[in-house]
């Protein structure tokens, strides 16, 4: 662990400069009296979020595709197959067992489509699995209407490789997980913290295909990323 050296002294010499004495008490958060970004689609049910959710996806060219539950499976093999088909790579994540996925991934070797689910002790092994895939598949924890952004909590089972490295990125979003925009993330995040549950180190948010533009302002789809994506919603979740 490494030690730190006169910090007292430093922060002293600090506030001196400023010509005050040092704050040792905490810092209170301001409390303002105008807070405009929470007032950005204030009031919005699930439904009127998903189609801002929907509109926002044909701006950041990202296929969106709506279904229930019971047809996500289906669904999901439909919109792989439409992407050219595997290599696959995906969480270790048990949504894929909680929302009926783990048949599909099991069936898929059978059928000659290659499927690597993250796996925490094979390191690196991961990654190169995320170079060679032509699809990689996560669910999104927090999902942001106004951005069309999907919001990746990653663990040992999560690596982040899985939604930026294969050519093609499938995001299976709930609804339930969308809220209005950046703020509400945020806040979540914020609590969660606050009320001293772990918080993973690594937090993605990713709009869509990676994008790039010069200073002609001319957009390049996949640069440096995933040069497709879609967004499954689950509309009754």
């Amino acid at each position: 662990m490494g030690m730190v050296y006169n910090r007292d002294t430093f922060l002293q010499t600090i506030a001196r400069q400023l010509g005050r004495e040092r704050i040792t008490a905490d810092v209170r958060r301001p409390n303002w009296s105008y807070a405009p970004q929470w007032t950005v689609f204030q009031g919005y049910n699930q439904e009127e979020l998903l189609s801002v959710l929907e509109a926002q996806c044909s701006h950041i060219h990202t296929d969106f595709v709506a279904t229930t539950a019971d047809a996500l499976a289906p669904t999901l093999r439909q919109v792989v197959e439409q992407y050219g088909g595997g290599p696959v790579v995906t969480w270790d994540d048990q949504r894929f067992a909680q929302y009926g996925l783990l048949p599909l991934l099991e069936e898929w070797p059978n059928e000659n489509v290659d499927v690597h689910i993250w796996d925490a002790s094979a390191g690196r092994k991961n990654i190169e699995r995320a170079e060679k895939a032509n699809v990689g598949i996560t669910f999104s924890d927090i999902t942001l209407a106004e951005s069309g952004t999907v919001v990746l909590f990653s663990d040992a089972g999560k690596g982040r490789t899985v939604s930026f490295l294969p050519r093609t990125y499938i995001a299976i979003v709930p609804k339930s997980t969308i809220v209005p925009r950046m703020t509400q993330a945020a806040a979540f995040i914020h609590e969660q913290i606050e009320t001293g549950q772990l918080v993973p180190s690594c937090i993605n948010f990713i709009t869509g295909p990676s994008n790039s533009a010069d200073i002609e302002m001319n957009l390049v789809v996949g640069v440096h990323g995933p040069v497709k994506a879609a967004y499954i919603v689950i509309t009754d979740r």
